[in-house]
């Protein structure tokens, strides 16, 4: 398990050389697919991010956060145009490094395409539940990637942000909704989760993520409580799970976000650079060959 604290300005001019390879505004807009979730009833739209060549690939699938995988500036267009500059960012990420990436709408197929506002958690209707409804979503995904001539059906991983987060544990616990006997095998093979809300999972006696976990959380996040992760993240290296922790001194809530008004924040800009180059190194570990 890694733990990290502050991160040195030498750090971030490191990791700044991960930032600067980040993909360009011109890459080709994703793929819009359809399948269904493994609750069998609903049809999910999703949006696939492809490296330009023809091959056989590992894979993401990537979980929004509460406010959906839509850009507030689009409100009610919920299309691979009105994506959001992270979703966007990170599907051609995976791409641009050989990976077939796939971004799932758990809120639109079910009426809520606009996403939910902040602190609306206690209010949100169960049907888009992170913890019951969208692991479902996640292992649909899964399947639907597996039978993709792109994809190395073995080497599947997750990423969720937030809300999306909160899935991605919720999918790697020892009995995740959609997923019987679960193991890197059967399911996911590694999980990234980025500034995930951690009490569920840390009231549960015996959680574990059944594959390698990449668990990321900001010191100042005004959504969900980082303590509650580090504190899980401790108890998870004592029950043996392969994990890495990263703290975030400074940093918010959604730090990944690339527009100008999360990036004037330098912390902000240190973890989302220090993130990149963590995430890809994790994924390169567990997923490719």
């Amino acid at each position: 398990m890694k733990i990290k604290g502050t991160f040195s300005i030498y750090a971030a001019l490191a990791a700044a050389l991960v930032f600067a390879a980040m993909p360009l505004a011109g890459a080709a807009a994703p793929e819009t697919v359809q399948f269904m979730s493994a609750d069998g009833r609903t049809r999910l739209t999703g949006y696939v991010f492809a490296p330009p060549a023809p091959g056989r690939y590992p894979a993401v699938v990537m979980l929004h956060g509460r406010a959906g995988p839509y850009s507030s500036l689009k409100r009610g267009q919920h299309n691979a145009d009105a994506l959001t500059m992270r979703h966007k960012m990170w599907g051609q990420f995976w791409a641009e490094r050989g990976y077939v990436a796939i971004h799932v709408d758990s809120f639109g197929p079910r009426g809520y395409g606009d996403g939910f506002g902040k602190h609306s958690y206690s209010s949100r209707p169960p049907e888009v539940s992170e913890q019951s409804v969208r692991p479902m979503d996640a292992y649909g995904a899964l399947s639907y990637l597996r039978t993709r001539p792109d994809v190395a059906a073995d080497r599947i991983g997750v990423q969720g942000w937030s809300n999306g987060g909160m899935t991605v544990l919720a999918a790697m616990g020892p009995r995740p909704p959609g997923l019987q006997n679960p193991t890197p095998v059967t399911g996911f093979r590694a999980a990234l989760s980025i500034y995930p809300g951690c009490r569920v999972q840390a009231a549960e006696p015996d959680y574990k993520p059944y594959a390698p976990l990449l668990l990321a959380v900001a010191e100042n996040d005004d959504e969900v409580s980082p303590t509650v992760c580090r504190s899980l993240a401790e108890v998870l290296r004592s029950r043996g799970a392969i994990i890495e922790f990263y703290w975030y001194d400074g940093a918010h809530h959604s730090y990944d976000d690339p527009g100008k008004t999360k990036q004037s924040h330098e912390p902000n800009r240190i973890a989302m650079q220090d993130t990149l180059q963590r995430a890809e190194a994790f994924f390169r570990q567990h997923l490719q060959p």
